[in-house]
């Protein structure tokens, strides 16, 4: 059984990582992106980010001012048991949410929609959002839990557009473009960015898949559809040809990388959804063990074949029948 008073603890932890230690893997795409960028202001901007995030490490202060909105991804193994049940694990969740908060400290940035309440503490209706995976695993190797935090920034950097099946992949192209066009001309998502797109679904899970896509898969990792694979480098060479660079200034580094996500969808349509994760690219993710080991990494590692299965059980046994 894994422990609730371990899962809050590292929980918290997990959310002063977030904050405050820049990822590997996107450090190192934010250093590439620097050495070629060629405008004034944006390579001045992309310096000054890279000496931000030195002294946020050194200095144990979070990143950027806005804290974003601190979300929890959680992956559970087969066998994963969890003392309290799951009404006690997001009771720790949002308890982690709170006490880091004030200790971070975070920038409390969730209200109420209408009456704007603010409990200073990022907990509240719906907040933080907490999402579930789950993962087979041999017998006896499925008794842990996977803890993402991710502290999503440019939320102003996000779109929706119903496309339809005639659009074709040049429709997708537009409404990317005309999407990171917007988002630099009005300041909306603190580019570079790591920027997410979710094809297919219904409205609301094909804005779940481009969220994902920008916030749980790392820089360089690729789709594993070979053609998929493809638009993804295609759409971040794209994204960086438009003459933005870092901030909406002049240059070209609007896209550290481009991850596309996909879900089945009804026969007349084709939904798309474009999701920024700011250049505060912040995640954090642990795996709690059920003998109390906890291993820490930057990789959510949410997308596994398990996540992106073609078909179950019933679909082979079906096309089996139809043939």
């Amino acid at each position: 059984m894994i422990s609730i008073d371990l899962i809050q603890s590292t929980a918290e932890t997990l959310m002063d990582k977030a904050a405050i230690e820049i990822p590997q893997d996107y450090l190192d795409g934010l250093r590439a992106t620097a050495a070629v960028e060629d405008g004034d202001l944006s390579s001045f901007v992309l310096q000054a980010m890279l000496e931000n995030y030195e002294a946020a490490k050194e200095d144990r202060r979070a990143m950027c001012g806005d804290t974003g909105c601190p979300r929890w991804y959680v992956k559970m193994g087969n066998e994963a048991v969890v003392e309290g049940g799951p009404v006690a694990l997001e009771t720790a969740l949002r308890q982690a949410t709170a006490n880091a908060t004030n200790g971070v400290p975070l920038r409390p940035n969730r209200v109420h929609p209408l009456w704007r309440t603010d409990h200073d503490n990022n907990v509240g209706i719906g907040a933080p959002e907490i999402e579930y995976g789950f993962e087979p695993a041999p017998p006896g190797e499925g008794n842990w839990i996977d803890l993402t935090t991710v502290h999503k920034g440019g939320l102003f950097g996000t779109d929706y557009r119903m496309l339809f099946p005639s659009d074709g992949i040049e429709g997708i192209k537009r409404f990317y473009l005309d999407s990171l066009v917007a988002f630099g001309k009005r300041g909306l998502a603190c580019q570079p960015a790591i920027i997410g797109i979710g094809l297919g679904g219904s409205k609301d899970t094909c804005m779940v898949l481009g969220k994902r896509a920008a916030c749980l898969r790392t820089v360089g990792d690729r789709n594993p559809d070979p053609e998929i694979a493809k638009l993804e480098e295609e759409f971040r060479e794209l994204g960086n040809s438009i003459g933005m660079g870092a901030m909406g200034f002049v240059g070209k580094s609007m896209v550290i990388d481009c991850h596309i996500e996909v879900g089945y969808c009804h026969t007349g349509g084709m939904q798309m959804s474009v999701h920024a994760f700011c250049l505060s690219s912040r995640r954090a993710v642990a795996r709690i063990w059920a003998d109390g080991r906890v291993e820490h990494r930057t990789d959510p590692d949410w997308f596994t074949p398990y996540q992106r299965r073609e078909t179950v059980g019933w679909n082979e046994a079906h096309r089996e029948a139809a043939e």
